[in-house]
């Protein structure tokens, strides 16, 4: 998904990232281990939760939620990693029948809530995140009446 959507602008696009990154405080995975947490997290939570046809939208929002902080934990490319987690939720809440995610919330004023609940992740705590996307579920679901 990363090549075949910034590959028009990236070399590098789809490939894993060689350096080690963070944002501010705080360290994404290793460059070096990144090859295998990708194969985990295939094999762990997208093998689990793709498709994404579950009808409850808290399922659904338990889905979203696990697979993007486990993704943005990894952080594989050097860019692009946000937006992707956010296009891949997306396709995923297509599956389950939901229209198109609105981000907004997430993006704006609960930003730093959203840094927390990734964070949370790191303990395998996705119950933050969830909330994030049961509050994205709730918006979207409003705008499309």
């Amino acid at each position: 998904m990363h090549q075949l959507w910034l590959g028009n602008l990236y070399s590098w696009a789809g490939n894993y990232r060689q350096v080690n990154i963070s944002k501010g405080n705080f360290g994404f995975a290793v460059a070096r281990v990144i090859p295998e947490m990708m194969q985990t997290f295939e094999f762990k939570q997208l093998a689990k939760y793709t498709p994404c046809q579950f009808e409850d939208h808290g399922d659904v929002a338990n889905a979203l939620a696990e697979v993007h902080v486990e993704l943005m934990l990894i952080h594989p490319f050097r860019e692009g990693n946000g937006r992707l987690g956010r296009l891949l939720a997306t396709l995923m809440a297509l599956q389950a029948g939901l229209p198109p995610l609105d981000f907004s919330e997430m993006a704006g004023h609960l930003k730093e809530d959203y840094f927390a609940a990734v964070r949370a992740g790191l303990d395998q705590n996705y119950q933050p995140m969830k909330k994030m996307f049961d509050i994205v579920i709730k918006e979207t679901l409003w705008q499309h009446g």
